[in-house]
């Protein structure tokens, strides 16, 4: 199930769950020194006649060269490439599952990057789909790897397990109270790693975050991920108790803030991604606290993910600018919201 349909343990904080591990072939060279040549080979190499037919029958190829820019960002948007694979439009390429919970990046920074994304909290359950999506590649292919270090990767950083594990989480009660930078300097404290909504180098917004591993090396698998559901869960007791405490002592002013971005959200005529974001995050907080009924769960993820420069740019057979941008989220949004 696509992390945008909604589910899992958690899911009112919650959003996603990602494992990701880092693989490349032995003897070949790493991506940043691939040619053109190279690279097709090396995507021939996992993505062929044979593997077509007996392991990737249910996936979608996109090559980054003949998918265009915008159909990259989409890809983005939705959590199912990174920025770094949108961008290698000359040897890149992905292979996704129908169902968008695996994506299999090829020649991003590594080789083979194996990402699996579900909702809501289910870590070890990401875990071991990625697992299993890994068996079934180095049965095909050597991966670089040495006994001491383990999985060799371009980053040094990975060098080890290969692994990210990470929880895209909505903090919006921690905001209002003012405690989420004490909470999010506590995470980096204990070897974790706050990203934007989209990873590495981009913004938070609507009170979304990242948070994942920093350390591959020394480490199993097991561990990272034990350690990061353990934190995962003492953020959600503290952002349930930051809504407990908005709920019992500044109630009035909280539905008020509610009420208030829902009526702008849905009355909108031109709207920003920033300010959209900041609305659906009091939108969100309001159907997690029962003040805003019959709002499912699946409408707010796709209003978040169509809401963005890419999604909207594809409905329409003509270069948006900006104003234009703003005109058509803000009739998108009064649409879901309808």
């Amino acid at each position: 199930m696509s992390w945008i349909q909604g589910g899992g343990l958690e899911n009112n904080i919650i959003l996603s769950s990602r494992i990701r591990l880092a693989r490349n072939i032995n003897d070949t060279p790493f991506p940043p020194m691939l040619d053109k040549k190279k690279g097709a080979d090396l995507i021939e190499s996992i993505y062929n006649e044979e593997t077509q037919k007996h392991m990737f029958g249910g996936y979608k190829f996109y090559a980054m060269q003949e998918t265009s820019g915008t159909d990259r960002a989409v890809l983005v948007e939705r959590h199912l490439i990174s920025p770094n694979l949108a961008a290698r439009d000359s040897i890149g390429a992905v292979l996704i599952d129908r169902d968008e919970v695996v994506s299999i990046m090829l020649n991003e920074e590594d080789h083979i990057r194996i990402q699996a994304l579900l909702p809501g909290l289910q870590v070890k359950e990401a875990l071991q789909i990625a697992n299993n999506i890994d068996d079934m590649l180095e049965s095909k292919v050597e991966y670089a790897y040495d006994e001491r270090l383990g999985y060799l990767t371009s980053c040094p950083t990975n060098v080890g397990t290969g692994i990210r594990a990470s929880v895209m989480v909505h903090l919006p009660g921690l905001s209002l109270i003012g405690n989420i930078n004490n909470i999010l300097h506590a995470v980096s404290q204990v070897g974790l790693t706050i990203r934007g909504i989209h990873g590495e180098g981009t913004e938070v917004l609507g009170n979304v975050f990242q948070i994942s591993n920093q350390i591959t090396l020394g480490r199993s698998e097991e561990e990272i991920v034990e350690s990061l559901i353990g934190i995962t869960k003492q953020i959600i007791d503290k952002e349930k108790e930051a809504r407990t405490t908005l709920m019992n002592s500044y109630r009035m002013k909280l539905e008020d803030k509610i009420w208030r971005s829902w009526g702008i959200m849905s009355n909108a005529r031109v709207i920003s991604t920033q300010e959209s974001m900041k609305l659906l995050s009091d939108i969100r907080l309001g159907v997690d606290l029962g003040v805003l009924k019959n709002i499912p769960i699946q409408v707010l993820n796709e209003i978040m993910v169509e809401i963005n420069n890419a999604s909207l740019q594809k409905q329409s057979a003509a270069e948006l600018n900006s104003t234009e941008l703003d005109i058509i989220r803000a009739e998108t949004i009064r649409a879901k919201l309808a």
